[in-house]
C-alpha cells in the first residue's frame, strides 16, 4: 500500500508550483529572496510533519518566520557586539532590549 497523504516536501513542492506565476512576477532580488523563502521552510520539514492539525501553507509560514525571526535575533547579538566595541556613546545606542518580545506570555495580556 502506499502513501495517502503527500509527504510535506511534496507539499511544499506543490506551492511552490501553484505560486509561479507570482514567483515569476516578481524581481529579480525578491525572487531570491522568495526561494529563501521555501528553502527556510524544507529547512523545518521534520517538524512540519508532526504539526498534521495545521495547514500545510500555515506550517510553512511558521517555518519561515522562524528562520527569520533566528535572523533578526544573530543581527540584533551581532549589532550590540558591534556597539560595544564602538566609540558610541551609551546615549546614543539603541536599545535592542525594547525591541524584543518579554519572556512568557506577558505581551499577549489584553
Amino acid at each position: 500500500m502506499g502513501r495517502t497523504l503527500p509527504s510535506f516536501t511534496q507539499l511544499i513542492l506543490n506551492e511552490q508550483d501553484a505560486l509561479a506565476k507570482f514567483r515569476r512576477a516578481l524581481r529579480k532580488e525578491d525572487q531570491r529572496a522568495f526561494d529563501d523563502l521555501f528553502r527556510a521552510a524544507r529547512y523545518h520539514v521534520a517538524a512540519a510533519a508532526y504539526a498534521s492539525h495545521l495547514l500545510p501553507f500555515e506550517t510553512m509560514l511558521l517555518a519561515m518566520l522562524l528562520e527569520e525571526h533566528k535572523r533578526v535575533q544573530h543581527l540584533e547579538i551581532l549589532l550590540e557586539r558591534l556597539l560595544e566595541s564602538s566609540s558610541i556613546e551609551q546615549t546614543e545606542r539603541l536599545d535592542l532590549g525594547r525591541l524584543s518580545l518579554p519572556a512568557g506570555d506577558d505581551y499577549l495580556a489584553d
